[in-house]
């Protein structure tokens, strides 16, 4: 019986849950709300107070070592850290008071997790149900940018997140929200056709975190305004200057400036759609514009017929594909194309042929009445 009892008592006790004083939290999970906005500023210094030691980000990292942790990051926050740890703005105008807390929360974390499995959630953690459903395959590169993003930082391999259910939370994003989110998407993904570069493919990942579960409603409608206005600023950088143009001759070569304010190479083509059949224009194929560059184009031009014509230069890619906005060129002939004037010619040559032979007959018939 004794035996039963210690037995029983045995089970028990490594079955029995350890008092939390002596329990360790398995998983750690570092996420924070976005503080820097799309385009670079601090919204406010608030991320500062969560780093220190005695902050929410702070107390999780500011422990003793343990090797039974498992470290569940987002690298998006990480970036934002980074970002304070040299010179960085606070949209209020505030003085940053976070450079050394910053630089000392990165340093601490990668002490900490150094002995650990470290899991990478989809970049700027977002609610990963509704990114399956709007753009799946956004979602993966999520996962790929938010995995390599981690590496790169701690140094080492990790793991990605990706079916695991650890990106969790649903977030309470508005249709409106939703369709800016999608258009935002939409319009980087097509610059990124053709624009090779870190600012294009950046900004396109860090949209995933409008749909982060850690915002409330006054704060993603502020982050959805600040990624319309970046992903308008990127798109401008590729662009057809608009003009206005007065042609007097049949034929023209009319000057048209695209500017590629990227400093890499890009190869486009221009397709010029214009609104009636009084002007005809060519098309431009592959044209490589040189980084930070102003290039000049002669757009040939031919006269049908005088008037007003407006023009719409649309930037794509080689496949045809619309990258950005189109630039609208008004065209206003005030020529008569050659047809028009031999025709116009031959019709005033017959009329007064006809009035001649008029004339002859009146003449003759006169003559006759005096017989």
């Amino acid at each position: 019986m004794k035996k039963l009892i210690g037995l029983l008592l045995s089970v028990f006790f490594f079955l029995a849950p350890m008092p939390n004083a002596l329990a360790e939290n398995a998983v750690v999970k570092i996420v924070s709300a976005p503080r820097q906005t799309f385009t670079g500023e601090f919204r406010n210094d608030s991320l500062a107070q969560e780093l220190t030691p005695s902050g929410r980000l702070g107390l999780l990292v500011y422990v003793p070592k343990s090797r039974s942790k498992t470290w569940v990051i987002d690298s998006a926050l990480i970036d934002e850290v980074n970002a304070m740890t040299s010179d960085y703005k606070v949209a209020n105008d505030a003085a940053p008071i976070g450079n050394a807390i910053a630089t000392n929360w990165l340093m601490q974390l990668k002490k900490i997790s150094s002995a650990n499995d470290v899991i990478s959630l989809a970049y700027g953690n977002p609610d990963v149900t509704l990114a399956r459903r709007l753009a799946p395959s956004e979602l993966k590169a999520y996962y790929a940018f938010g995995k390599t993003r981690l590496e790169t930082f701690l140094g080492r391999s990790v793991r990605s997140a990706a079916g695991t259910g650890l990106n969790a939370g649903t977030s309470r994003i508005t249709n409106a929200q939703r369709a800016s989110y999608s258009e935002a998407r939409k319009a980087l993904t097509r610059l990124s056709r053709v624009v090779t570069h870190t600012d294009v493919s950046n900004l396109r990942m860090k949209l995933a975190q409008l749909l982060t579960p850690t915002l409330d409603q006054r704060s993603r409608e502020y982050f959805v305004t600040s990624a319309q206005g970046a992903v308008a600023a990127q798109t401008h950088r590729l662009r057809i200057n608009p003009g206005k143009y007065q042609i007097t001759t049949e034929k023209a070569n009319l000057p048209v400036t695209v500017i590629n304010q990227f400093p890499v190479d890009v190869v486009v083509s221009i397709a010029m759609l214009a609104k009636n059949t009084r002007v005809m224009v060519v098309d431009f194929s592959n044209i490589t514009l040189p980084p930070n560059s102003k290039t000049q184009l002669a757009l040939a031009a031919q006269v049908v017929a005088p008037g007003e014509t407006t023009v719409f230069a649309q930037i794509t890619d080689s496949e045809a594909a619309a990258i950005v906005p189109p630039s609208i060129l008004q065209l206003n002939a005030t020529v008569i194309d050659s047809r028009v004037t031999w025709f116009t010619t031959g019709a005033a040559i017959l009329l007064l042929l006809a009035a001649v032979a008029q004339s002859v007959r009146r003449v003759r018939r006169g003559r006759a009445s005096e017989i």
